[in-house]
């Protein structure tokens, strides 16, 4: 059920199987193992995309009451462990993970080994959708968020920086304005990224709507398209102070000042595990009480 749920809301074996971290086959398998014990095809294939047909919306709608049913017995059961054993799910925006969660995780793991840790790499927009169906316990996004829906602790304010390649004519400015970048291509973050509208609001704000070359993910991939000279980014300045200043070069952004602020999030009002209050307090622990500067 949790695979078949899962492809659902992908709407695709290969990006639940990567959500789920299985094979596509393995995802396939499952699916059909579930359509033979219910007697009725649920998904059906329109183009390079799945929908469930009838049947698989009632399964599908039932499954997720299920899954929610199960989890919930399972952290109550595990509360009574004394974090002997348990489960706790993060989302983690692709960026963030390596950049500030690997001395988290280790924290993690060796004060609670006994509890599983589920990570998902999502954008912040993904991951906050997931908190709200109960999918995740905790998620990283970037500020602001809907504290009315929300539990925020912040742990970094950062800002993004143009990242061109040296070749550009304000390659070799010490800042420049937002609205210089008009005419010259962007590479954007992915469309589930918080900063993707983020970014095209402010330059709409400042009278242009960018030429957008090409979309990523991966900052380390968004700063090979600009060494490529494929056109100019905007990256934190966390980012930054990794890239090659000899393939591409970073410069203070103005009017406006876009923030990359981001907090470890959980859903208002939903009742946290001992896991998840644990996984909380070791971030805070880690990360020097949430809050770093650049």
């Amino acid at each position: 059920m949790e695979v078949f749920v899962e492809v659902v809301r992908q709407r695709g074996f290969t990006r639940a199987g990567a959500v789920l971290h299985r094979s596509q086959s393995a995802v396939s398998k499952a699916v059909r193992a579930l359509e033979d014990e219910v007697g009725v095809p649920l998904l059906v294939r329109e183009g390079r995309r799945v929908e469930p047909t009838d049947a698989g919306r009632v399964v599908f709608e039932r499954s997720e009451a299920v899954l929610r049913s199960v989890r919930a017995m399972d952290e109550e059961v595990a509360d009574l462990s004394a974090l002997r054993r348990g489960r706790v799910r993060v989302g983690l925006p692709p960026m963030v993970g390596a950049a500030f969660f690997p001395g988290v995780l280790r924290a993690f793991r060796d004060r609670h080994p006994g509890i599983t840790l589920e990570l998902r790499e999502q954008g912040a927009r993904e991951i906050e959708a997931a908190l709200e169906r109960r999918d995740l316990d905790l998620g990283v996004t970037v500020l602001p968020c809907d504290e009315e829906l929300f539990d925020p602790l912040p742990f970094v304010h950062d800002a993004l920086a143009a990242v061109l390649p040296p070749t550009h004519p304000l390659a070799h400015r010490k800042r420049l304005r937002l609205a210089e970048l008009a005419t010259t291509p962007l590479v954007l973050y992915s469309r589930d990224f918080a900063l993707h509208p983020r970014i095209l609001d402010a330059c709409r704000a400042r009278g242009f709507s960018p030429r957008v070359a090409s979309e990523s993910g991966q900052w380390d991939f968004i700063a090979a398209m600009v060494a490529a000279d494929m056109g100019a980014a905007l990256l934190p300045w966390t980012m930054c102070r990794r890239l090659d200043p000899g393939l591409v070069r970073s410069v203070e952004l103005t009017d406006p000042t876009i923030g990359w602020n981001l907090a470890l999030i959980r859903r208002r009002g939903a009742p946290a595990s001992q896991a998840a209050r644990a996984f909380v307090e070791t971030t805070r622990e880690v990360l020097a009480a949430g809050v770093k500067s650049r």
